[in-house]
């Protein structure tokens, strides 16, 4: 065991503080991280505002962990010392039931070991996540990250990236479709990113005519403003694939008449009760929703590799660890293009 420093949630009233933790030392299939980047995720807030009923304290939140390879174990094969490498949500997984022999850890039937606010395997050993300077994860759950990529805004690639680029893949989004991307926040414009790489002929749906310009800069041919009625109208039926990546309760019968017949609208963002919708909008023409959460580690690996060669990252504002709270405040308020990472060069060390 050796001693990290953090910052963490006490309870879910009081602001994020100063904390002192212990990790693992090193074993033979394990990588040892120095974290450089960490970033905010919505998630983070959540989990340690206590919103979703299952947090645990004291929480060190961070779900999007960037650094440098600091040491590896007898039995490690795809890192060395030295390699850049990334953690996302999850640090382990049971590795032997159906969903995790088909790479799809994240659906582990067993138990998940998720990076913060959850258990290690024995169900017992509560994880720490990446708001901390270093990080000791088994190698499978260990992403390879290109030193072409800029590291700080490569950080939300390990949950906001692979949250849009695993349902494009899956439903298999490419040239000749046309996709619409279902709000421009953290997700949404990784959503675009992705989209426009893959090939296909990409509109940001939004609520905001203002939000159109930053669109188009990131990536969008098109901008359908959601609450105009006559732009809606004009729109409907036309599209093969939905990504919503809306993040609260909201009605999803207006989107659902823009795909054609067996389109695809895929939900990311909301983990809440969705607002009623007539069965009829489904059948007729044979509409699907579907979800879908982050990746498994093979398709993560896959992603960074994507990113690298297409040059993606996320549009990030960088952060001092000590700040935090105040951005917890801003997050809450959704004032920030498009994440935020923090540089854990700023951690206190005392």
């Amino acid at each position: 065991m050796f001693e990290v420093h953090g910052f963490a949630a006490k309870d879910a009233t009081s602001p994020l503080v100063p904390f002192t933790f212990n990790r693992r030392d090193v074993g033979p299939h394990d990588v040892h991280i120095e974290i450089l980047f960490s970033g905010v995720c919505h998630s983070d807030l959540h989990q340690a505002k206590g919103d979703w009923g299952n947090s645990t304290f004291p929480m060190v939140p961070g779900h999007e962990i960037v650094g440098r390879v600091k040491a590896v174990g007898s039995e490690v094969k795809k890192l060395k010392v030295g390699d850049y490498a990334g953690v996302g949500c999850m640090v382990d997984s049971c590795r032997t039931c159906e969903s995790c022999q088909k790479d799809l850890e994240q659906y582990c039937t067993v138990h998940t070991s998720f990076t913060y606010n959850g258990t290690e395997q024995d169900k017992k050993t509560p994880t720490y996540g990446g708001y901390s300077t270093e990080i000791v994860t088994e190698e499978r759950f260990v992403v390879k990250i290109s030193d072409k990529l800029d590291l700080k805004a490569a950080a939300p690639l390990l949950c906001a990236g692979i949250t849009t680029y695993s349902p494009l893949r899956h439903w298999n989004v490419g040239p000749g479709q046309k996709v619409g991307v279902i709000g421009l926040g953290g997700l949404g414009h990784m959503g675009v990113k992705f989209a426009k790489a893959m090939g296909a002929h990409v509109t940001m749906i939004t609520t905001s005519e203002a939000k159109g310009a930053d669109a188009k800069r990131l990536g969008a041919d098109e901008v359908l403003v959601s609450t105009d009625p006559k732009q809606m109208e004009a729109a409907a039926s036309k599209f093969d694939f939905l990504l919503n990546t809306v993040p609260v309760s909201h009605d999803i019968l207006p989107y659902l008449m823009l795909l054609k017949l067996d389109g695809t609208m895929v939900l990311v963002g909301a983990l809440t009760p969705l607002d009623a919708f007539p069965g009829g909008a489904l059948m007729l023409p044979r509409r699907t929703v579907a979800g879908s959460a982050i990746g498994g580690m093979k398709e993560t690996q896959e992603m960074m590799d994507f990113c690298a060669e297409h040059n993606i990252v996320s549009d990030v504002e960088m952060v001092k660890m000590a700040d935090i709270n105040e951005v917890y405040v801003r997050l809450a308020k959704n004032d920030v293009r498009y994440r935020f990472v923090i540089d854990m060069a700023s951690m206190p060390k005392g």
